[in-house]
């Protein structure tokens, strides 16, 4: 689904990602640890087309960014770590807006976000200002935001972040559903518990460089996740 060939980064003198090399199949859920400094923001931001690389390549599906940027826009979503919404418009005028981004024809976008909408089980609040909702609907509401234009890849940045642990189950609950769906998710968290319940495989980065990379299973031989991190990552 996406390939990453000897990926670098410079910030002038500064190498934030150093030859990175791994592929995200399709259909599973990818995740990319690291301590703060590791590398994986800049890297999730090349692979959202906000950066460029200064070397290597990235692929998706086989195709270069170059010349082809507005169909790989198309293929991905973006569900941030920190609340974008307009808090002055209410919960179906915040999709509606981004639908027409996507320039979604009228009855297209209205049938979209009813379903997803009901999808979340937030249908009943779509009246209400996006301000007067708890933590937990607003991270769902994001995510919902995200797949309105149908992408086949989604980018989930710290999904659960200060949502207290019966809410986060709720996200993984969700998480693991678009999964069912086919949907291809890349999940960065500081939850290693969330990464291990979650993740079919799992990248870890350490100072821009690629320290590991397998399925959990594989990774932890015995130990938890969080062990393997600390190991590998100090």
């Amino acid at each position: 689904m996406i390939k990453l060939k000897n990926v670098t980064k410079k910030f002038g003198e500064i190498i934030a990602v150093n030859d990175l090399s791994f592929e995200i199949l399709r259909g599973e859920i990818f995740g990319l640890l690291g301590k703060n400094g590791a590398g994986k923001t800049t890297t999730i931001k090349m692979l959202t087309l906000q950066l460029n690389p200064t070397a290597g390549h990235i692929f998706f599906e086989d195709k270069l960014p170059q010349g082809n940027e507005i169909a790989i826009k198309n293929l991905i979503g973006i569900v941030p770590q920190h609340l974008n919404f307009d808090q002055d418009l209410t919960v179906y005028e915040n999709l509606e807006l981004h639908a027409r981004l996507y320039h979604l024809p009228k009855n297209l976008r209205q049938k979209k976000i009813d379903e997803l909408l009901n999808f979340v089980e937030l249908e009943k609040v779509k009246n209400s200002f996006v301000k007067s909702l708890s933590g937990g609907m607003k991270r769902r509401l994001l995510i919902i935001r995200a797949l309105i234009h149908e992408p086949k890849i989604l980018f989930l940045d710290e999904p659960t972040v200060a949502l207290d642990p019966q809410v986060r189950r709720k996200i993984w609950e969700l998480i693991q559903n678009l999964k069912s769906q086919g949907i291809t998710i890349i999940l960065t968290t500081h939850y290693i518990e969330e990464a291990e319940f979650l993740c079919d495989r799992v990248a870890i980065m350490n100072v821009g460089k690629l320290v590991a990379l397998d399925t959990t299973k594989n990774l932890c031989n015995g130990k938890s996740l969080e062990e393997i991190f600390i190991q590998l990552t100090n």
